[in-house]
Formats: C-alpha cells, structure tokens, sequence
C-alpha cells in the first residue's frame, strides 16, 4: 500500500539530474493569483518570457512554448517539419536518444538508428564523422532530418553540436538538423543560431529550475519553410498559429499561467547571474564531483573528457555490485535521492545530478552521503571524494557571482 508519510528531519536531496529542485524564489512567484490569460498584464508576461527564453537558447528565431513535458516538444519538433514514410538519421547516445527514435517509428516515420555498437555507444557522444560519412552515402538526399541528444541525462555525455552541423554541411546534405537539449539548456553552452540548428527542443525541470510542464521548441526560418509543407498530422503541437499570437504576447489555448510565473522569475535569476556565470558554476562542480569519484576509485561513466557533462555525472558500481542497491541505502539513510540506470545501465551506475541552483555546499553535501553511503553498502573505497572535491573546489578560488535584478 502506498504511503505518503515517509517526513524525515531536514530537506530531502533531490540530487537526480531532472527535476531539479525548484528555488523558493521560483515557488514564490508560482503562489500568485492567476490572471486573465486575455487580459493586458497577461499579454507583457507573455512577451518578457518569449524575449526571455530567446536569451537562454541564444536565438533571434521564435522559440516556441507548450504546457506539456519534453516529451511534447519532441513530438512537435517532428510532427511539425516531417511527413509520413520520411527517412531520419538519429545518433544512440543513450536512453533518451532511444525513445526519440521510438517515438519517430510510433509517428509513422522510418529512423535509422546510427551510433557506436553496445554499451561503447552510451559511454561516448556524438560521432560526427559517422554523420557525414552517412549523409555522403545518401546522394539521392533521402534523408530529411538528424536527429542528436545534446546532454543525454542517461549518461552523462555532453556532445559536440557545431561539429554535427559542420558534419551536415561538409557534404552538402540538405537535411535539417533536430537538437534535443532538455537537460543542457541553462546548464551547459548552447547556440541554437550560431550552431546552425533548425529545432531544438527543451524542457522546464532541468537548468531552467521549474516544475515539469513546460517546453520549448527553438526553430529556424529553414524550420518554419519545412513546417508548410509537412505532412505528420498536427493539431495541438501546430506552430503556425501560436508564432503568429506570440507577437502580441498570447497563446492560441489556455496557458501555465503560474508555471509562466515561475519561468519569469527562472529567466531573471539565470541572467541576472549571467550565463557564462552559470555555465562556468556548472563546469567547476561538475570537475570537483568527477574529482571525487576518480579518488573513491570508481569510473566515470563516460569515456572522453572532451564531453563530460557539467549537468550530471554518471558513476559505475564495481562489477557484480547492483548500484540500486547503493542508491537505495542512501535514500533510506539519509535521505537523498539519486538518478538511477536507464536502459543498458540499469543497475550498473547511479547519476548525480549537479545543476540548476546547484552551489558548492550543496555538491559537498551530495558527495558526502553518497561517500557514507558507498561505504554502508560495502564498497571499499580508494580515498576520501570529499575531501578531494574540498580540495579541488577550495583551489578554484571561484567567489559567487551577486546575482543582478533583470528589468
């Protein structure tokens, strides 16, 4: 039987990549009576958070906002540029690259699915030149789409969108390029114009520090042309008349107004401190975690330095230890929640998560359970994480940036 009344002392950890935990500065401006979505003031929220967001995804194009998950925004991204039968290269990288490709057989699309065999392929990102050697091959142009995972939450694995699209381009492909950064927005570097990238699709629950049930759908003016003549059957998702509302501020249905609320307040912090603050914030508690994992003695998740992830660290369990288990102990002893294996990792890592509001004491108190806990559970340890991540962190001489009110 269910029970809800599990309230130990102190706040939970939510230490998982997604939902990250929500600031009560966010959770404040939530709690404000709901408007008019019809009305004037409603219409100056709409066009600060659209103006906003175009910011975060480093775009001058319309960005695209539903009430739904990521989810949501995958399937609009694809239901609103490809039609029946049509062919698409989508990269493995992980869990989450699999069920976009999932759902592209579910629309009526024909994926193929491209990426280094077996576990290899979610423990690396994006091959690029796998992507260009494919799209030389496809001299009839075939192919309408690639489709690649930014951050792939699963793994840990931040992968190289200039060098995809450089990849597209080199061989003249024609095909439009479908970024998924649900986890990397506001967390990790991302030029959705500068990377030539047509739709990138994003969420509400990671780097942004909301609530799941809100998405996003960034498109080029390449996009919007493949959206008149699209096919895929689309209603709800249709970007045509919401780009054509958001001029004045509205949407064409009824909106998240208090979620807006909080995406307001969500944008004013995140550029109020910066962006190149945050994702410099992002990469030194990313360093000082994987610090701490390689002095425990464990591995990292992922294989190449070059596409650590600054949102998350994955940590493999010795062999023949179930690393649920582990993340178990911890839940039950002190209270912290973990990201579990997905997919081919199930049971064989756990996922920190770092992001969002994240700071220095909160990583050193995620390290220092997650230490305590791979102890209780057995686990022999090399050395002490924490005071490696201490070390590391206390050598960045990385004083806090004040955040700015943004008018």
């Amino acid at each position: 039987m269910l029970t809800l009344d599990f309230h130990p002392a102190g706040r939970h950890f939510l230490q998982i990549p997604g939902p990250s935990p929500v600031p009560d500065r966010i959770l404040r401006a939530m709690s404000y009576p709901t408007i008019d979505h019809r009305g004037p003031e409603f219409g100056a929220l709409g066009l600060k958070v659209l103006s906003g967001i175009q910011k975060i995804f480093k775009t001058s194009q319309p960005v695209i906002i539903y009430p739904a998950s990521g989810t949501g925004a995958w399937e609009a991204a694809l239901s609103n540029t490809l039609s029946p039968g049509d062919h698409v290269l989508m990269y493995e990288t992980g869990h989450f690259a699999t069920l976009w490709k999932k759902m592209a057989e579910a629309l009526g699309l024909k994926p193929e699915f491209l990426g280094l065999p077996g576990i290899e392929g979610w423990r690396r990102g994006v091959q690029a030149d796998m992507i260009a050697e494919r799209l030389r091959a496809d001299t009839g142009h075939s192919i309408k789409a690639v489709c690649v995972v930014h951050n792939e939450t699963s793994t840990g694995v931040t992968s190289n969108i200039a060098a995809v699209r450089k990849a597209i381009d080199s061989v003249g492909h024609p095909a439009l390029l479908l970024v998924d950064t649900i986890s990397g927005l506001a967390c990790a570097d991302y030029r959705h114009d500068e990377w030539g990238v047509d739709v990138t699709v994003s969420g509400s629950q990671k780097g942004l520090m909301l609530p799941p049930g809100i998405s996003f759908n960034a498109v080029s003016k390449k996009a919007i042309e493949a959206s008149k003549t699209a096919k895929l059957p689309r209603a709800f998702w249709d970007w045509t008349e919401i780009i054509e509302m958001n001029k004045v501020g509205y949407w064409p249905y009824t909106p998240n107004t208090n979620l807006l609320y909080g995406l307001h307040e969500a944008l004013d912090m995140i550029l109020g401190e910066g962006l190149d603050n945050v994702f410099a914030r992002h990469q030194r508690l990313a360093a000082a975690c994987r610090t701490a994992v390689d002095t425990w003695g464990l591995e990292v998740q992922c294989k190449d330095a070059a596409v650590y992830s600054p949102v998350l660290t994955g940590v493999m369990t010795p062999e023949g230890v179930d690393a649920d288990a582990v993340r178990k102990v911890i839940y039950e002893r002190f209270n912290m929640s973990l990201g579990t294996g997905l997919g081919k990792m199930k049971g064989r890592m756990f996922r920190i998560g770092h992001l969002g509001e994240a700071n220095e004491l909160t990583l050193m108190a995620t390290l220092a359970g997650c230490e305590m806990g791979l102890k209780l559970a057995g686990i022999k340890l090399a050395g002490s994480g924490v005071a490696a991540a201490m070390e590391n962190l206390s050598a960045s001489g990385q004083e806090t940036p004040r955040l700015q009110r943004v008018s």
